[in-house]
């Protein structure tokens, strides 16, 4: 197993991060308080995510609720949870109890279905709609023909507000392979932004990991989530 990097282990990390970030918002004429950075702590023990916290982190990712829960059911000051992984049907209730943000909506029936549980709990909860823009059948979320169509028939949900996308780049080694999904997506999010009340919150693409965090950047990124560059290898095991 990994060790967990020390405080100024991830420090550094983070500002090497920040320069990455800060030269792929200057090459596009973008402000860097334009993204927002988003820590995945999968894998990771609370140890690095307390770490994290004191260097300034309250933007945190999780791909599986229960994790999320463990880590986050009791969240310090200005914490904010994000699950940006798949989300099974009867996880939803627990889901929308620890999350403040989910990234990987795809299903009118899930939404129905949130939205309720986030009634019972009297919050409003965040969401974005996930692409699959990769067209990779190990990657969830709708397909690019579908997404139009899928928008356009989103029912008001009063404890839900959609903020906008969400997608994956391609596995693939070159970051420039996902500059054509990322296109797609940010077009897709200006077509239907402020359409109506449903979109009036409609801003949001989160895209981007550690790989392509700059072509994401570069077509319009608001979210960017990254994980290895920040804490190091992930500990499966953990």
């Amino acid at each position: 197993m990994n060790s967990v990097l020390d405080l100024q282990e991830m420090k550094n990390n983070l500002r090497l991060l920040n320069e990455r970030i800060s030269l792929a918002c200057t090459s596009c004429g973008r402000s860097v308080n334009d993204v927002t950075l988003i820590w995945v702590s999968k894998f990771h023990p609370q140890e690095a995510v307390d770490t994290a916290y004191a260097i300034g982190a309250r933007e945190f990712g999780e791909n599986r609720v229960q994790e999320a829960i463990e880590k986050f059911s009791q969240k310090k000051d200005g914490v904010r949870c994000h699950i940006i992984g798949p989300v099974q049907s009867n996880k939803l209730k627990k889901a929308a109890l620890v999350a403040d943000v989910i990234h990987s909506m795809d299903s009118l029936e899930s939404l129905e279905k949130l939205n309720r549980y986030s009634a019972e709990l009297n919050k409003v909860l965040d969401v974005l709609i996930q692409l699959n823009t990769s067209e990779e059948d190990t990657k969830s979320g709708l397909q690019m023909a579908d997404a139009k169509a899928f928008l356009e028939s989103l029912p008001a949900h009063s404890h839900l507000r959609y903020r906008g996308l969400m997608t994956i780049g391609k596995n693939t080694d070159l970051a420039e392979d996902s500059r054509a999904g990322f296109s797609f997506l940010r077009t897709l999010r200006d077509e239907f932004v402020n359409r109506d009340s449903r979109f009036s919150h409609f801003t949001e693409l989160s895209m981007g990991m550690t790989g392509d965090l700059e072509v994401a950047i570069e077509e319009g990124a608001t979210m960017i989530r990254v994980g290895t560059a920040l804490f190091g290898s992930r500990q499966y095991n953990a």
